[in-house]
């Protein structure tokens, strides 16, 4: 996700540490999110590190996201759009590429990973928690805050199987409990538009639909990958 453009996020990682890239553009959600993540890392003691990627879309309004977690405190973050632009797009184009190469779907772990964080930037908010280079989980924001704020539920099983397994397991059931819908959009200016997809969730395949879309963010570009492909 991030080699070749974050040297901190690659140092880390060679570090060993526990790190949180997380993206969206609800403010409330980042303050809540980063006060329990940073909670529950002190009382566990675990060496937490964690990072703002912004959003796909709604340049504008990410801008002032950043403003407020630097002001703020509350993370690590991309202050430069060139950065963002080129994470998102690369992740886009990962998809692509796997798409067009008829890549298995169901068991190309890579692809599963880079879905579930396409699609859950489309939804809202999202984070992947990782112990250096191994993903433990990703997951739609609201499942993972639920989880970090219940942690007097599940903390008695630290001592017994281990931060790692314990979390895992319990964001797994929230899950379960939740039934998230996936959703993807591609802009017809890409001109790169999959025939068909599987959800990464259930591996059925999802209904395809025609949206038409506004975002009403000064500046912004209809897709990023079309940005990309006119370059």
């Amino acid at each position: 996700m991030v080699d070749g453009i974050d040297a901190t996020i690659l140092s880390w990682i060679k570090d060993g540490k526990y790190i949180f890239v997380y993206g969206g553009d609800d403010m409330e959600w980042i303050r809540k999110f980063t006060k329990e993540a940073k909670a529950i890392a002190a009382a566990v003691r675990i060496p937490l590190e964690m990072v703002y990627v912004g959003k796909a879309t709604k340049k504008e309004q990410v801008k002032r996201v950043i403003a407020n977690i630097v002001q703020e405190k509350l993370s690590t973050c991309w202050q430069d759009p060139a950065t963002i632009w080129f994470f998102w797009t690369r992740l886009e184009s990962m998809l692509f590429s796997k798409i067009q190469l008829g890549k298995d779907e169901e068991h190309d772990i890579v692809m599963q990973q880079i879905k579930r964080v396409l699609s859950f930037d489309r939804e809202g908010t999202w984070a992947v928690l990782s112990r250096g280079s191994s993903v433990l989980v990703n997951e739609h924001g609201n499942i993972l805050w639920s989880a970090l704020f219940e942690y007097d539920q599940w903390k008695e099983n630290v001592p017994l199987q281990g931060f790692d397994i314990a979390f895992q397991n319990y964001v797994a059931t929230l899950r379960g409990n939740s039934h998230p819908c996936c959703r993807f959009e591609f802009s017809h200016y890409a001109g790169k538009i999959p025939e068909s997809m599987k959800c990464p969730e259930c591996h059925h395949y999802m209904e395809k639909y025609t949206t038409f879309l506004c975002c009403h963010d000064e500046g912004i570009v209809p897709s990023l990958l079309a940005l990309a492909t006119n370059k």
